[in-house]
């Protein structure tokens, strides 16, 4: 196929969208990309499934110190991250004895256990599938999400990261030459924390591992630190703290350890009870993608208002009775006459939550579509964008992919690759492709408009996902530039 940017991309049967269950009123989860916004079904284990929905249900209308925090850990492999997980749910008290009595190894409790569940992480050793788990303190409510650290799932690391609020990314002193002042930081620890910094997360936290294995901790946590902040600020990271820990002991998790390798501060656990959720995007124009098209039976007599409701969430601003729509892709306009939130009340409804809407009259609206305030927002069949490539087929000029963005699909074709950055120097370097988990700057061509924004302004309006056309695979994570 020629690259020429007049080329018309042919049309292909839209993916047929998941059956709707008859009977409910919402489908509150957000298929596709938020942050990348990617949330691609997180694995939550037991009973956490049901304590997820509540903890973020309880948390709506509170103050940001009181709302559920989702935070990741991520880092290289092997790095301790699950076994800081375990660490946070048996010294949190969230964990009762006979789940201890089952991760049980040559007499010794194994941490990992806990959230490695999958017979194949069970049986390597290793973290693979990203796994979510809930516990509480007195003054807070948390989502952990373990993430892989290995490079090949790199792309499930991205998933997590998308919808989280901060980033734990612990560094493995014993893997680093710790005595040398000028030791350089592993590859994926640095690839993990440039994709949390591209994907917005608001607070990042580096905690260096394993300082009780090295013989002198103290010198190891200066040089490693000092390591982290100078990457951190090559790269515009904006860390909030960095931390001397020991997940297998305890030391700085929960407990401060005064002192320890020369380190005053708060624990982990101290610091992240301090943070605050990412805040909804209210202050951008109101835009709205539907999920979710419901007749109503017992309005087919009432002709002075729509008989459909558009269920969906609110991706930006606030919506409420009165206000004017138009409708992406067809361009036609409608006044909203009903707004009500996921039980059927009716509210004004902001950003980040579930909402179904009435217009004031029939208009030819289905899923995928988008309501967006009128002439706020510019359609555009051309973007350019950050992609984080998690194919394992090289991203090549010419290509064309499904692009999702909230629940549209539309064909993509990667007109050029403009740049790919060096995780190691951070030089953008040319590139004749993307190999997998690389990062770069491509030229999107679409085959129909879509209203975004740069993702420096909006984690939902200002992210897509690739899909491989064939194997129907995840292929990159898009950022508007």
């Amino acid at each position: 196929m020629s690259t020429s940017t007049n080329t018309v991309i042919p049309v292909i049967p839209v993916i047929p969208a998941p059956p709707v269950i008859p009977g409910l009123p919402v489908i509150p989860a957000q298929v596709g990309i938020q942050g990348v916004g990617m949330r691609l079904g997180p694995r939550l284990r037991g009973d956490d499934a049901s304590r997820h929905r509540r903890g973020d249900d309880e948390a709506q209308g509170r103050g940001d110190h009181a709302a559920a925090l989702r935070f990741i850990t991520c880092g290289s492999v092997d790095d301790g991250k699950s076994t800081l997980i375990g660490r946070l749910l048996v010294d949190s008290k969230s964990v009762l004895q006979d789940q201890l009595a089952g991760v049980q190894r040559s007499g010794q409790t194994d941490l990992a256990l806990l959230t490695d569940g999958l017979s194949a992480e069970r049986e390597q050793g290793i973290t693979i599938d990203v796994a979510y788990r809930y516990f509480a303190t007195p003054s807070r409510k948390f989502i952990i999400g373990d993430a892989p650290g290995h490079e090949q799932y790199t792309r499930n690391m991205v998933t997590a990261a998308s919808s989280a609020d901060a980033a734990v990314v612990l560094v493995d002193a014993t893997k680093l030459e710790w005595a040398n002042p000028r030791l350089e930081l592993l590859p994926q620890t640095r690839r993990h924390c440039l994709l949390v910094n591209l994907l917005r997360v608001p607070s990042i936290v580096f905690a260096v591992n394993k300082l009780d294995a090295v013989d002198d901790p103290a010198l190891a946590f200066s040089n490693i630190s000092a390591a982290l902040t100078a990457f951190a600020i090559a790269a515009a990271i904006p860390a909030r703290a960095t931390i001397p820990i020991s997940a297998l002991k305890g030391h700085n998790v929960v407990d401060v350890v005064p002192g320890w390798c020369g380190y005053h501060g708060p624990s982990l656990l101290q610091l992240l009870e301090q943070l605050d959720v990412t805040a909804e995007e209210t202050q951008e124009s109101f835009s709205f993608p539907v999920q979710w098209v419901e007749k109503q039976a017992a309005s087919s007599s009432d002709t002075s208002q729509g008989r459909r409701v558009l269920w969906g969430r609110v991706a930006t601003g606030w919506l409420q009775p009165g206000q004017p729509v138009q409708v992406l892709p067809s361009g036609q306009t409608a006044t909203v006459v009903q707004v009500v939130d996921h039980v059927r009340r009716a509210c004004a409804i902001g950003a980040g939550h579930s909402a179904g809407i009435v217009l004031d009259r029939e208009v030819d609206v289905s899923r995928g579509d988008w309501l967006l305030a009128p002439a706020a927002l510019k359609p555009s069949r051309e973007i350019s964008a950050t992609v984080a490539w998690m194919d394992d087929e090289p991203l090549v000029a010419g290509r064309i992919y499904w692009a999702l963005h909230g629940h549209r699909w539309v064909k993509a074709k990667v007109q050029r690759i403009v740049h790919q950055l060096d995780i190691h120097t951070l030089a953008e370097t040319h590139a004749s492709q993307l190999e997998p988990n690389s990062i770069g700057h491509v030229d999107l061509a679409l085959q129909e408009p879509l209203a975004t924004l740069p993702y420096s302004r909006s984690r939902v309006l200002g992210s897509l996902v690739l899909v491989d056309t064939a194997s129907h695979k995840t292929a990159g994570a898009v950022l508007v530039r």
